[in-house]
């Protein structure tokens, strides 16, 4: 299985459109969207691009593929021009694929659960948040779940635009073009 992950693209056009062409060269399963996709929000500043109704022609263009969370900036209105769910505090996805076993991955946006307040899930889960724009690709010890942020799309604090990939039971990083 393989499972392209992108957070907080919060309507910048011009990133959305790198990932668009990320998503065609990567070829995924399926596209994670955890949320804060088209409203940049009130304590952001708008992102380079800035143009919510072309993202959501871009992630329309998706909606077959597509498995979505609601973030802190999504509202009834999003639901109501984006073809696919997206007002779900999580999604659950199994990866039966894994020989050591079946292998949950908890997807959600980070301001209802996440690594500080995480669901009761089994160990050896993933806990794949977005909500914070900073990357994080790491075990807790104390919960035995591994922890997966890809960083934001449109806003990251550390200045580099990316997405994740979950892949053979593995998460990695992937920076957009033009870093």
């Amino acid at each position: 299985m393989k499972l392209l992950i992108a957070s907080d693209i919060h309507g910048s056009a011009l990133w959305a459109e790198r990932l668009m062409e990320a998503i065609a060269r990567e070829r995924p399963d399926r596209i994670a969207l955890l949320g804060d996709l088209l409203y940049h929000g009130p304590r952001n500043d708008l992102p380079d691009g800035y143009d919510p109704k072309a993202v959501i022609s871009m992630l329309n263009g998706l909606a077959d593929g597509v498995i979505a969370v609601r973030g802190n900036c999504e509202a009834e209105v999003d639901q109501m021009v984006l073809d696919f769910p997206c007002m779900a505090d999580y999604a659950e996805v199994w990866d039966e694929s894994l020989t050591a076993g079946p292998r949950l991955l908890f997807l959600t946006h980070g301001h209802v659960f996440g690594p500080e307040r995480q669901p009761n899930i089994p160990a050896g889960s993933a806990l794949v948040s977005g909500h914070t724009h900073v990357k994080m690709n790491e075990a807790d010890d104390a919960s035995g779940l591994w922890l997966f942020n890809p960083g934001s799309v449109g806003i990251p604090k550390d200045g580099t635009h990316s997405y994740g990939i979950y892949e053979d039971g593995a998460f990695r990083f992937e920076l957009l073009d033009g870093e």
